[in-house]
């Protein structure tokens, strides 16, 4: 049988054998970037992400499962004076089709991610998280009854819930933010049974992503001029450029790569910093002085990575370079005024992440970045909060242990071998 798709270093170029590793065999600092059999996109007679069956790292879909959905808004594009608006919204809005229960896009990164998985015959995956990964990996977990460990920070926990009891979540809460979580699950993740799950080194996770990328381009018939995101690891912005270039690949869509405007919020934007000086290494001392005390003041604190796929070949720095793209700071303010304006054009809750994408779109308008008539695909990751809690009963996640950032890690590693013992 002919394989469906192949997967080859980026920064040497050579395809890699074993398809189920994270990193280059070969050692180089590099994303693996998936090379799909078909150059062009065909549609499959399934309902959501999954209709884009044909460029995902999967051979079925885990579970029935929702997906992005790209709708226009008269009210929302007249009020900024834009002629091609499109907007992708990955949450939760029964009204435009939106079905993602968890209101995040991280589902779209969940669900492929499971799957391969278990195609791949691998373990249990450790999951970090700043909240909405974690509670993408938990419902997916829940509906498919699959194991999964996932580790957040204790400031976090109120975002962990699921719309089915969990039974198989080894859940780690942690006294710090989401580096030290990350932290963390390096550590879980060696224990035998378990693997790690990849972050943005996990092309199922990236290919899902660029699912919104996909449903745009095949709703408007073209690729946008311009894409919009607000990013904490910037894995989205990667997701979509990656995905533009499939696209651009298959020759129905148009030529040109979209230019990425791409958001951090105020006071935490290493990325923005070092984008501004056109330097591919984020420099701590630079870019991020107070880290903690920054995270401590946005509005979004999902969008704080301290270690993001910036740097390594394939990665942000990349994406921005090959669109000619585009990194802003927005401030608190602004994503708090752009949340209250889509509620009120579109009638949607918008997760604070997204409210800062579309405070970006916002500026770029008042700034004359966009022009009017361009082609703009606008990436609402998440949202709908309020209508979930009316449709759905929600299920917290019990805690399995916390854990403080400098504590010997011993007795937790030793409470998920029992787990594992028992779940796996």
């Amino acid at each position: 049988m002919i394989p469906k798709y192949r997967v080859r270093c980026v920064g040497c170029g050579e395809a890699v054998d074993d398809i189920s590793l994270l990193s280059c065999p070969h050692g180089h600092d590099s994303l693996l970037r998936t090379e799909y059999r078909s150059r062009k996109l065909h549609l499959v007679p399934l309902k959501g992400m999954y209709r884009y069956l044909d460029w995902l790292p999967v051979t079925r879909p885990l579970l029935p499962s929702a997906g992005p959905v790209t709708f226009t808004s008269p009210e929302l594009s007249r009020e900024l004076g834009l002629s091609w608006l499109s907007v992708s919204f990955s949450g939760y809005c029964p009204e435009i089709g939106a079905g993602l229960t968890t209101g995040s896009f991280k589902e779209l990164e969940a669900s492929p991610t499971m799957q391969r998985l278990a195609e791949r015959g691998g373990g249990i995956p450790v999951i970090a998280s700043a909240g909405n990964t974690g509670r993408a990996f938990a419902e997916i977990s829940a509906r498919c009854k699959k194991p999964v460990v996932i580790v957040i920070p204790e400031n976090a926990l109120f975002r962990l819930w699921t719309t089915a009891p969990s039974e198989d979540i080894f859940l780690v809460a942690v006294k710090g933010d989401y580096s030290d979580a990350i932290a963390v699950s390096n550590t879980l993740a060696e224990v035998p049974g378990c693997v790690p799950e990849g972050g943005a080194r996990n092309i199922a996770r990236r290919d899902g992503m660029g699912t919104v990328m996909l449903d745009a381009v095949v709703t408007t018939g073209r690729l946008p001029d311009h894409y919009f995101q607000a990013v904490g690891s910037g894995t989205g912005g990667i997701a979509a450029w990656e995905a533009a270039m499939r696209l651009v690949g298959d020759g129905r869509y148009g030529n040109r790569l979209p230019h990425l405007h791409l958001a951090q919020n105020k006071p935490f934007t290493p990325m923005v910093s070092a984008w501004e000086e056109r330097r591919r290494r984020i420099i701590p001392e630079k870019d991020m002085p107070d880290a903690v005390k920054a995270v401590s003041q946005v509005m979004s604190d999902v969008l704080t990575n301290r270690n993001p796929p910036y740097s390594i070949r394939g990665g942000l720095f990349d994406a921005l370079e090959a669109t000619d793209g585009k990194m802003y700071a927005i401030a608190n303010a602004a994503g708090e005024d752009a949340m209250k304006f889509v509620r009120e054009t579109t009638g949607i809750d918008l997760d604070p992440a997204a409210a800062v994408a579309a405070a970006t779109l916002v500026q770029a308008v008042e700034q004359d970045i966009i022009g009017p008539d361009d082609n703009i695909l606008l990436n609402l990751t998440g949202g709908g909060y309020q209508r979930i809690r009316e449709d759905f009963s929600l299920h917290p996640i019990p805690v399995s242990v916390t854990v403080a950032v400098d504590e010997a890690r011993d007795d937790i590693v030793r409470m998920l071998e029992e787990w594992i013992a028992h779940h796996g």
